[in-house]
């Protein structure tokens, strides 16, 4: 069978949509060789590397008006090539597929990965927050089959568009393989002379905006600073929300507990930090992540952070559950006290800390990329 994929992200995001069209496209590739892939990418970068996958092909933009307004090549025009290569199924891998392509007689699937805009608009901008409904309607209304990456946003699809939940299946995602390797000591304490990392650290993962919740982290932090001069490590970028999180710490004089790395000379001078392909050393290095978000479509750091044997702290809500299992400690992330109350029995309980390691390989099981791989081949074959 001959598959094309949407590969704007898998070439031109380094975190959750990047990470999961990576992580799906290579597996597909790896164990199910028979087929050959097509990756539709406006724009090539060293983001991804295909050179060890035989049988997985680039497919870009080559006439005068496709080059130059790529945008209309990736949303329209891309369906002349995906003609005339044959290619028999189309994915969309985060939220959209070629307007008219139910036109062209190649099947198509689209992964939707969250409606979080729909449930929080006021976190968006008003014009994206309508640009990004009519894409993600038109995706669910005229692709053949729908891929939700959780029960919660397979729920949300039906309730918020009204989609038959017939035509939607749950395929969870997988993540990097490299977060399963074990870590030298050697290799961890070449990464924390690098970065500078403290003995001991809390570790923070996402984009630092509102919904991912950094600033109760924070409160948590000066809360405990009678009891815990544990510091906070923080990987992310962010904008206004970061500049309020980042007000507060200097007003409580937080700025050497709480450490934005991305900030530092060292991450940004770093091809292992950019790629992150240090990320699975420092994720074993900490004592836990800590994502307390209001809202997610899936939460892959959690998945990364299981794989690497690192404590999870996040919330008892949303998604994160699915995605936590029996290897989590749940807490409300509205309440600063019970951010707090977990980060201090974690790191006081080594016996705690120790089962939370061994549930959370046993749970990441259920991710395995050979087995997420399988659950989308198999929508595919049902086309």
């Amino acid at each position: 069978m001959k598959i094309a994929f949407d590969a704007k992200r898998a070439y031109q995001n380094a975190t959750g949509l990047g990470h999961y069209s990576r992580s799906l496209i290579s597996s597909l590739a790896t164990y199910y060789p028979e087929n050959r892939y097509f990756l539709c990418a406006p724009k090539l970068t060293s983001q991804y590397d295909i050179k060890n996958l035989k049988n997985v092909s680039n497919l870009v933009p080559t006439g005068f008006f496709s080059k130059r307004l790529k945008f209309l090549w990736r949303s329209n025009w891309v369906k002349r090539d995906l003609i005339n290569e044959g290619m028999q199924l189309y994915h969309g891998l985060s939220h959209e597929i070629p307007v008219g392509i139910q036109k062209t007689g190649i099947r198509s699937v689209v992964t939707i990965h969250d409606l979080i805009f729909e449930r929080s608009p006021e976190q968006y901008n008003k014009i994206d927050v309508q640009i990004y409904r009519r894409k993600f309607m038109y995706a669910c209304n005229n692709a053949d089959h729908i891929i939700a990456i959780s029960k919660q946003t397979k729920n949300d699809i039906i309730d918020f568009y009204k989609i038959p939940e017939e035509k939607i299946s749950i395929c969870y995602q997988s993540c990097n393989p490299s977060f399963a390797a074990t870590i030298s000591e050697e290799e961890k304490n070449r990464i924390r002379k690098l970065y500078d990392l403290p003995e001991r650290f809390f570790l923070y993962v996402g984009a630092i905006i509102e919904r991912k919740n950094l600033l109760n982290v924070c409160k948590a932090i000066h809360t405990l600073k009678a009891k815990s001069s544990i510091p906070l490590v923080v990987i992310g970028k962010g904008g206004a929300y970061k500049k309020e999180v980042k007000e507060y710490v200097s007003r409580h004089h937080l700025e050497s507990t709480v450490i934005f790395l991305s900030e530092t000379n060292a991450a940004k001078a770093s091809f292992g930090f950019q790629s992150s392909l240090d990320f699975p050393a420092i994720y074993q290095l900490s004592q836990a992540l800590i994502y307390p978000s209001f809202f997610e479509g899936f939460g892959i750091p959690i998945l990364e952070a299981l794989w690497s044997r690192t404590p999870v702290i996040t919330s008892n809500s949303s998604c994160l559950p699915e995605t936590g299992g029996n290897a989590a400690y749940y807490i409300d992330p509205y309440s600063v006290d019970e951010i707090a109350a977990a980060m201090l029995h974690i790191t006081s309980d080594k016996d705690l800390a120790e089962e939370m390691k061994v549930k959370g390989w046993e749970h990441a099981q259920n991710f395995a990329a050979e087995k997420c791989a399988a659950q989308v081949m198999q929508v595919y074959l049902r086309l």
